[in-house]
């Protein structure tokens, strides 16, 4: 199968635009302009550092960011981020930290900052299987709070905040790891946001940390230097060696969202058209296809279902992948079934599944 065809939905990595991928493919061998493969292009060079800036550049632009924040392009996936965020924000804090536990990677963010200081669980959907989201009124933020940390988007559960929770006076640190550059998300809201790539933005090996300057001056004297915040502040995204390749993929893709896309509200548009076109068929096949999250909280970049039995599944997932359809078995914590529909997966890609998925309903159901 042609590898630029082939029809990637996966949870991650994810999908790469096709006309990315040619430019990839074209700087694995000799970068435009500069004669080097991008695999050997020194991160201290000029021409990497001007990289570096065009994608924070563009990532300002697509977001509107004000000169109030930092964008930082680190390493260490949001797992690390676990860790970082409150080393930096909990250390020696007397007060607890707000935490929102709505399923499988939120849960994965709280031992981490356990370790650093007192957490509280302002909410948990784990007792109904993480099928829906709180609404506004089954919160209760505390404004003497170090930070609220919470998931915009939860990729194994299919499920998504449509609007922003917390207490403006508190700051906000949100992973948007699955949706992050999808749709406009009022980011000077939020004091710090960070996404690894292998979703919406690039290969993985690379995550996007948006930072509000102020926010660091508290930090801890102590920290470690590649966990402190400050230094990569300070060294411009290069405290140590980088990932060039990643990073320079996710600068493609940023110049594909302006130049081709026109904006994340463009993009928005079209996930939207997306994620009805799935939801729509899921709702449509007489309880054949079964969602997983409410209808109010799903996700425009994770389809989570399943089918009446699992030997269906089993027949659904293998005749999907013979078919060329890649990456739609479900998280190993979840199983079922999962079609991400990030940010480079198509519309014509989403209509072949759909119409696959049809198909295979008339046949057994």
């Amino acid at each position: 199968m042609n590898p630029l065809n082939s029809l990637n939905f996966s949870g991650g990595p994810g999908a790469l635009p096709e006309s990315v991928l040619l430019q990839v493919r074209e700087s694995v061998i000799s970068v435009p302009g500069v004669g080097l493969s991008i695999l050997g292009i020194s991160h201290r060079s000029d021409w990497f550092a001007a990289a570096v800036g065009e994608c924070e550049a563009n990532i300002r632009r697509l977001l509107g960011l004000s000169e109030a924040y930092h964008v930082l392009f680190l390493q260490g996936g949001a797992t690390q981020q676990f860790s970082m965020v409150p080393a930096s924000l909990l250390r020696g804090k007397s007060s607890p930290a707000d935490y929102l536990h709505t399923g499988y990677w939120s849960g994965k963010s709280l031992p981490d900052a356990r370790r650093e200081g007192p957490v509280r669980v302002v909410w948990s959907g784990e007792a109904e299987g993480f099928r829906r989201l709180p609404g506004d009124d089954e919160l209760s933020f505390s404004p003497d709070a170090p930070y609220l940390h919470y998931i915009s988007n939860e990729t194994v559960e299919g499920l998504q905040f449509h609007r922003v929770p917390g207490l403006d006076g508190v700051p906000r640190v949100c992973d948007m790891s699955s949706d992050f550059l999808s749709a406009p998300c009022e980011a000077e809201r939020f004091s710090l946001i960070y996404a690894h790539a292998q979703k919406n933005l690039g290969p993985a090996g690379v995550t996007v940390v948006i930072v509000r300057d102020e926010l660091l001056s508290g930090a801890p004297g102590d920290l470690p230097g590649f966990l402190d915040y400050r230094n990569h502040v300070e060294a411009h995204s290069v405290f140590n060696t980088p990932p060039v390749f990643a990073i320079y993929v996710v600068l493609l893709v940023t110049r594909w969202l302006i130049d081709e896309i026109g904006g994340v509200a463009n993009m928005a548009r079209i996930n939207r058209s997306k994620a009805d076109l799935m939801y729509g068929l899921l709702d449509g096949s007489d309880g054949f296809y079964r969602g997983k999250a409410a209808a109010g909280d799903r996700s425009t970049m994770n389809v989570s279902f399943n089918l009446p039995r699992a030997e269906l599944e089993g027949r659904f997932l293998a005749q999907a992948l013979a078919a060329g359809f890649s990456g739609l078995a479900g998280h190993r914590s979840a199983g079922g079934v999962r079609a991400s529909i990030y940010n480079a997966a198509t519309l014509a890609a989403v209509e072949k599944l759909a119409d696959f998925m049809e198909h295979f309903r008339l046949r057994h159901a």
